[in-house]
């Protein structure tokens, strides 16, 4: 008996000893956490504390904001910008964090602040941020009609990519304003005139600011339901099929769970 009671006490203490310092390492983890985050935000304005947390790598922190990632060694001395593989599961982790914000992003924006094109019968939803003068843009606009015939809804963000001095951003501003924004955003990528009136152009500030925490580089960006995001032109055949991929690959995955 004693000899069990001598047993289970050394269990006990080991036991503790482990607890002991995983405590003790979960708080050194704790202090380095906050101290670059500390560092982080007040190097970079644009970085808030809590943009700063673990990764999936034991002595480094990953930053996100928005669709931008970063990784900040734990003494807060290295930087490192650019993607991050698990070489064993072949998984590009940087690109799937850009992907879940740029999911959370759109998915903020309702269809009501957009400027919308549907079928009847949707199949897919898809956010294109477009400028009202980019060649490309107007390339897919001009195919809206096979679009939809595909099952697709176009949902538009005015990006103009010049900012808010240039000439696109006065007429998405138009566009916005006006009674009929879906004819008014077709006339003008035809450089037609349209009417519109005065109103609250709010609605163009937040579409652009989307666009920039998404990290577009240019237009037309197609942005899916998923986070998925495609950089420049599709025609409506090729978005169409890659589309039933995703909705083929997200179906195998839920089965698999």
């Amino acid at each position: 008996m004693n000899r069990l009671r001598n047993i289970i006490a050394r269990s006990f203490a080991a036991a503790s000893l482990v607890l002991l310092a995983v405590a003790a390492q979960a708080a050194d983890v704790d202090s380095q956490l906050a101290e670059a985050r500390a560092k982080v935000s007040a190097m970079f304005d644009m970085i808030d504390p809590k943009d700063v947390n673990l990764s999936p790598i034991d002595g480094w922190f990953t930053i996100h904001k928005g669709s931008v990632v970063a990784y900040i060694s734990a003494d807060g001395r290295y930087l490192l910008q650019g993607d991050l593989i698990d070489l064993d599961l072949q998984v590009n982790l940087s690109e799937k964090t850009r992907t879940d914000a740029r999911r959370k992003l759109v998915g903020s924006l309702t269809d009501e602040e957009s400027i919308l094109f549907s079928p009847a019968e949707a199949k897919h939803s898809v956010t294109v941020f477009t400028d009202i003068d980019c060649t490309y843009c107007r390339k897919l606009h001009a195919q809206i009609d096979e679009y939809m015939e595909k099952g697709i809804a176009i949902r538009y963000v005015l990006y103009p990519r010049n900012g808010p001095a240039s000439r696109a951003w006065s007429t998405s501003e138009d566009v916005l304003c006006s009674r009929d924004p879906e004819s008014a955003l077709t006339a003008a990528k035809l450089d037609r005139e349209f009417q519109t009136s005065k109103c609250d152009t709010s609605m163009l500030t937040r579409h652009y600011t989307l666009g920039q925490d998404i990290g577009l580089n240019g237009t037309p960006a197609i942005v899916f339901e998923d986070g998925t995001m495609v950089a420049g032109y599709l025609a409506p055949a090729s978005l169409s099929m890659r589309l039933e991929m995703a909705a083929a690959s997200q179906a195998g995955q839920a089965a698999n769970k």
